[in-house]
């Protein structure tokens, strides 16, 4: 991986915005996205995306989307010593939040803030106590409710987990938080500078949804503005090889995700062979996936008339925390194919996905 992949990466990872908060995010991309396509366009909930245009009328619409909002949690109230509770946005494991930090993003400035540890009482007695995340206050080291206030704290705020991107020590991974769906976003700007030069044989729309986490929702406003005929998110999904590859989807240096099925879509037949033929012909190497979560896809393919979606996926361990893991021989085959996609996805190409959907 080129050094200036990691500092993209870096970059990405490291930039804090969590669903419903995703300015920062927003602005990165739009810079970026600007000088690589023919125009930029925002939807009405936040999302971005970068057009190139085709000069044939018929050329099929491509969307190819990520998400920008990661994993956090809104303050729900201020209490009267100056602690903050907290509402999830996206799904926590409650173990995982205590004694980490983040940034409380107020209306004036970032504050740093810690969340405390989980009360002794509720890990004892015949186990089946729950932890969940409404027992665990956020301590941003003020005194009272009004000085908390004075700062600009107010409920509706983002807490978002603050952690550093690095190598592991033998180069082949990457440790960084939200790289759920970080991802997506790097993967997508490294696609279209890749691209440049390129007569593409679609109308190509690539960018970045908002709320992913909290119900699919920038998803529905970006397809119903765009209106593309073919959908496909990039995403990252958890891996499931710490302890055997048998029987588990999601394996480290495997190759990138080729989604079949989750609780919110089935990956029509078409879709299917087409990324099947695409990653076989350019020896890009996949793995089957099959999951628990669903993604942006979800939402997409029942948008409109329906629209034909897919996901072209990484796995990463321990996602949804202050820190995953990703193997970056992943990350390269899922850009190859979303090149490759953008490249070969022609009217004739878009037709055969239909007749064997």
């Amino acid at each position: 991986m080129q050094d200036k992949t990691f500092q993209l990466i870096k970059q990405l990872t490291e930039l804090q915005g969590t669903s419903g908060n995703e300015g920062r995010v927003r602005q990165f991309m739009h810079e970026k996205l600007s000088p690589l396509v023919d125009r930029v366009e925002t939807d009405g909930l936040g999302g971005v995306f970068g057009i190139r245009e085709n000069k044939q009328a018929d050329a099929p619409r491509i969307m190819i989307a990520a998400h920008m909002d990661e994993v956090g949690f809104m303050v729900s109230h201020i209490t009267d010593n100056g602690m903050l509770t907290v509402v999830p946005l996206g799904g926590w494991n409650p173990y995982v939040v205590s004694a980490q930090r983040y940034t409380l993003q107020s209306r004036d400035q970032d504050i740093p803030v810690i969340s405390s540890s989980v009360p002794p009482h509720l890990l004892r007695g015949d186990g089946k106590a729950e932890v969940n995340v409404a027992d665990i206050l956020f301590d941003a080291g003020f005194d009272s409710k009004e000085e908390a206030m004075s700062f600009g704290v107010r409920p509706g705020d983002a807490i978002v987990p603050q952690a550093e991107t690095i190598w592991t020590a033998n180069k082949k991974k990457i440790i960084a938080k939200a790289w759920d769906n970080r991802y997506g976003n790097v993967v997508v700007l490294e696609a279209l500078e890749a691209l440049q030069g390129e007569d593409l044989p679609n109308t190509l729309i690539v960018g970045s949804n908002v709320q992913e986490e909290v119900g699919l929702r920038g998803a529905k406003g970006a397809v119903s503005k765009f209106n593309p005929d073919l959908f496909f998110a990039v995403d990252c999904s958890p891996a499931n090889d710490i302890k055997t590859k048998k029987d588990t989807f999601g394996h480290l240096g495997e190759g990138f995700l080729l989604r079949i099925q989750d609780p919110g879509m089935i990956t029509l037949r078409g879709m299917r062979e087409f990324l099947l033929d695409t990653a076989e012909t350019h020896h890009i190497p996949y793995q089957y996936f099959v999951s628990k979560g669903g993604t942006d896809a979800g939402a997409a393919h029942t948008m409109n008339q329906g629209v034909p979606s897919a996901v072209i996926g990484v796995s990463a361990r321990y996602i949804h925390t202050h820190q995953s893991m990703f193997h970056i021989d992943d990350y390269a085959a899922a850009k190859e194919m979303v090149i490759q996609v953008a490249k070969t996805l022609d009217k004739s190409t878009y037709e055969t996905i239909m007749k064997r959907n």
